[in-house]
């Protein structure tokens, strides 16, 4: 990759980032697709977060993606934003205008559905309850999604009632809160189960649910990606459900901020995965 005067910048703002494999699968477009362009990490600390985003602005960016602490912090910086970004009250994608304008938008929801689509293509959201597991930011994209795709019920499970009130009342639909000791119960005759919280990632606890009520069609979504296969997904596999990792939304959420900055709309291919996944498995055997 070289850099020139006409090199197209974006990046990911963060604290830390250097977890973030953005920068891997963007970069990984940007030379399939032979552009002239570059993405990268971007450690930002959360007091200088508005002062660097402006910076990003004037310096010709054409934008960027946000990740874990400042997805509110960006969205309050919005001149403009899509209803995806307003419902969320978060934004994950940052379009900078020639006019210096910021655009925000939250594509975590569509990359969940995407995923859920390509890797459970039998599902029909349609056709019965689905279980959330967590009511924490990416609980609300992955709620406002399964609305918006018409879920007749969502039942909502997370250790902590307010959490889950102010999500109900933020997005409104058929959501139903449940305790986190209904987790088990909640999963009779669901038609998905999603887990948004953190167990059963690397360095966490796992997640200890008994999915004997959950009909063997429901597929079971666990947005964790590292590990690629949770206890969760080994668990569902082993009963016979569909399962899908974490890292199919990481990939599809990609693909609208490309497309602004980059002008090409990208495709999640097999190769792109295993580039991306390859990194996640050396990362889990490094320990």
């Amino acid at each position: 990759m070289s850099i020139d005067g006409e090199t197209r910048l974006a990046g990911v703002l963060g604290w830390p980032v250097a977890h973030s494999r953005s920068p891997r699968l963007h970069n990984f477009w940007l030379e399939r697709y032979g552009i002239n362009g570059a993405y990268l990490p971007l450690p930002v600390r959360a007091e200088h977060f508005a002062e660097a985003v402006r910076g990003l602005v004037r310096l010709g960016f054409a934008g960027a993606n946000v990740t874990v602490p400042h997805k509110e912090a960006a969205y309050a910086l919005c001149d403009s934003a899509d209803e995806s970004a307003r419902k969320a009250g978060a934004a994950n994608t940052l379009v900078f205008t020639p006019t210096g304008e910021i655009h925000g938008s939250n594509t975590d929801g569509f990359g969940f559905i995407e995923a859920l689509r390509a890797g459970a293509p039998a599902y029909d959201p349609a056709k019965g309850p689905a279980v959330v597991l967590g009511a924490g930011g990416s609980a609300r994209a992955v709620v406002q999604a399964l609305i918006a795709a018409g879920a007749p019920e969502i039942r909502l499970v997370n250790r902590t009632p307010e959490r889950a009130e102010r999500l109900a009342a933020a997005l409104g639909g058929p959501i139903r809160r449940l305790a986190w000791e209904e987790a088990a119960r909640a999963l009779a005759g669901a038609a998905l189960l999603v887990n948004t919280t953190l167990l059963g990632m690397k360095g966490q606890p796992p997640l200890a649910l008994d999915l004997a009520a959950l009909p063997r069609s429901a597929p079971v979504n666990d947005i964790v990606y590292v590990p690629l296969e949770t206890p969760l997904l080994r668990a569902a596999r082993a009963r016979g459900h569909p399962a899908v990792d974490g890292l199919g939304m990481l990939l599809h959420q990609a693909r609208a901020g490309f497309r602004a900055w980059f002008g090409r709309d990208p495709e999640v291919t097999d190769a792109l995965r295993r580039h991306v996944a390859a990194d996640l498995i050396a990362e889990m055997e490094r320990g």
